[in-house]
């Protein structure tokens, strides 16, 4: 007979020991430090050369291996150690800032239990450990008791003939030894199923997670192949402004936010055939398995923001949340689902520059659009490097006098293999990419320049003449814009009389305390201001007698429609009073017929510009509109450069 006290003392279980394997010294010591001080037994590797040699020495229980190292990363040890038979049951933590879906993906891939991202918490990597070393005890208790059996087994066999109450008894152990087993068979099997939960579901929503759509896309897709008639739609959702609220109320509440729209979904989005996940951070993820056509997503989008348009309330505080959708019908073109992401970003980015629509289907136009502004980003890029860029000036005229007071400087560009591109082409892409800084500077720079030529050449004559200069509102936002300016104005030695800054109506709603601040310290300088395309942009009335404006331009989409029968006329009549009353001079854009001239005359406007007086003049045409106009030319003659 075989003494099972004996066989039980050569596999008796270790006690926890635990390996950290890093190359950041920091690391090592803020792990080992708080691991042995839960009682766990530690050791140190600073690379992955010399873990494999500690590891010789003595296995461990559960190895902590980073990822980047030096010498042999985490993935390739961990692989080293899953070929061998002494070594591939230990169980892997990887700790590593890469915190990519491909990563992790790759780390369960070559054998690691769990992943756990750079910078770590405490909490979370103790509890990590503590699942990981509970499940190695249950693998070797679970080993232990198998050979107990073997054992039993044993001497029940050898004892059979001698004693056949022996062998009842040992049946009876063997049952209840069993019995034990599969409750503890159960159990594992109840923690692996927790463990997948947590891989494929979202923690904080419930829904389904990013890599669980991932590997549903990856089915789908594979479907089409087989199926190249099928078509499946995927929806992405983009709350607006959640930053916001994280920023205002805490991350608590957005937190609380997500939990809310979460469970409003799953309880109005319910189809057979709609599934709903977490796309992550604040993102959202609709699919659609079977779609029909176009208008079958559309109206789930319309469903959608229906669902998420009433009130939620948090912390006793109402929040309203909108959001824009990108919608990507999936054929048989795509192949990962990574392309899938890529097209519904480009329509929602495209949608949120919509006016009409919270949502946008992706089609090839958007992309087309996309690879255009991505080509005139670099072009714009190189352009200012290689001063591509000129100024026009187009005059502004008194109606009274018919005489010049000042042009507006209009930024034109010509490529050099694509021509002339429009401004309302560029000038968006430059305000997105921030590029509209170094150009916008630029342009003032080039026109305060010319300012000192003209005002040079006039001798001291006609010394009220403006040249108006349009301001974005990334520039007007930028922290040393007047130390900017005051830097250009110094530079180039203008009197600052002859330059008038314009800036939309919209930069100043959406800038209201810094237009205010930063309007008054132009005003402490004496520069002209005024309001361009006024009545374009949101209601600024209430606003306008805070700011200490000289000018309001009527924008030329109104100018325009003066001789029609519209409303048009009463909204230009009552922008002139209101600004008249404010104590602003008007002047009126994009003039181009007597008629015009003569209505706005009749209603007081001061001054005007447009096609009727010149188009936008290089800087000699300029000079000689102006110079012409100043030696006493009247009205007619004022339309000589057309």
């Amino acid at each position: 007979m075989i003494n099972a006290a004996q066989t039980c003392s050569k596999i008796e279980l270790s006690a926890d020991n635990i390996l950290i394997v890093d190359d950041t010294p920091d690391n090592l010591r803020l792990l080992s430090k708080t691991l042995i001080k839960e009682g766990y037994q530690v050791r140190c590797a600073i690379n992955g050369a010399m873990a494999l040699l500690t590891i010789k020495t003595k296995i461990p229980d559960l190895i902590l291996l980073d990822v980047n190292m030096p010498d042999i990363d985490g993935f390739e040890v961990c692989q080293q150690l899953k070929k061998s038979e002494l070594t591939k049951d230990i169980p892997v933590i990887f700790v590593s800032a890469l915190d990519t879906v491909f990563d992790k993906v790759k780390a369960f891939e070559i054998g690691a239990v769990d992943y756990i991202s750079k910078p770590f918490q405490i909490l979370e990597v103790l509890s990590r450990v503590s699942n990981q070393l509970n499940l190695q005890n249950l693998r070797r208790q679970l080993i232990q008791k198998n050979q107990l059996l073997q054992i039993e087994i044993y001497n029940r066999i050898a004892a059979e003939t001698e004693i056949q109450q022996l062998n009842f008894d040992l049946e009876k152990r063997v049952v209840e030894r069993t019995m034990q087993l599969q409750t503890e068979i159960n159990q594992k099997q109840k923690v692996q199923k927790e463990l997948e939960y947590i891989a494929w579901n979202d923690s904080l929503t419930g829904l389904p997670n990013r890599l669980y759509l991932i590997k549903k896309l990856k089915k789908l897709l594979l479907k089409i192949k087989d199926k190249p008639d099928h078509k499946f739609t995927t929806i992405i959702l983009d709350p607006n402004r959640f930053k916001i609220i994280n920023d205002s109320l805490g991350r608590q509440a957005g937190d609380q936010l997500l939990k809310m729209m979460s469970q409003r979904l799953k309880s109005e989005i319910s189809a057979a055939n709609i599934e709903i996940t977490h796309f992550g951070e604040d993102k959202f993820a609709i699919l659609l398995e079977k779609t029909a056509n176009e208008q079958q997503a559309i109206a789930v989008v319309q469903d959608i923001q229906k669902c998420l348009a009433s009130v939620f309330v948090i912390e006793q505080r109402e929040i309203f949340i909108s959001s824009n959708m990108g919608i990507v019908v999936c054929d048989s073109s795509y192949s990962e689902p990574e392309e899938i992401f890529r097209d519904a970003d480009l329509a929602i980015q495209k949608a949120k520059h919509s006016s009409s629509n919270f949502y946008r289907v992706f089609d090839t136009t958007i992309q087309n659009n996309t690879l255009e502004i991505l080509e005139i980003e670099t072009d714009l890029r190189i352009a200012l490097q290689h001063r591509e860029f000129h100024l026009n000036y187009q005059p502004i005229i008194s109606l009274n006098t018919a005489t010049i007071v000042g042009f507006e400087t209009l930024v034109r560009w010509n490529h050099p293999y694509k021509g002339f591109i429009s401004p309302g082409k560029f000038i968006p892409i430059a305000e997105q990419t921030n590029l509209i800084l170094p150009l916008g500077m630029w342009i003032l720079q080039e026109a305060c320049q010319q300012i000192r030529v003209w005002q040079d050449r006039l001798s001291g004559k006609h010394t009220d003449f403006t040249v108006s200069v349009n301001i974005s509102g990334k520039q007007f936002e930028q922290e040393d814009f007047i130390q900017q300016l005051d830097q250009i104005v110094a530079d180039t030695g203008i009197d600052i009389k002859h330059l008038k800054l314009e800036i939309t109506e919209t930069l100043l709603m959406n800038n209201i305390e810094i237009a205010d601040r930063v309007f008054r310290q132009l005003k402490d300088r004496k520069i002209q201001l005024a309001i361009d395309d006024f009545g374009t942009g949101y209601s600024s009335l209430s606003y306008l007698d805070r700011f200490p404006v000289d000018t309001l331009k009527i924008d030329r989409s109104f100018v325009s429609r003066l001789n029609e029968k519209n409303q048009a006329s009463t909204i230009v009549k009552a922008t002139i009073d209101l600004a008249h009353n404010l104590g602003f001079n008007v002047v009126a854009e994009g003039v181009e017929s007597q008629q015009q001239i003569d209505q706005l005359k009749d209603w007081g406007c001061e001054f005007a510009q447009g096609f009727l007086y010149a188009k936008p003049l290089m800087k000699e045409p300029a000079w000689q509109f102006l110079h012409q106009n100043l030696k006493g030319a009247n009205s007619t003659k004022t339309k000589l450069i057309l």
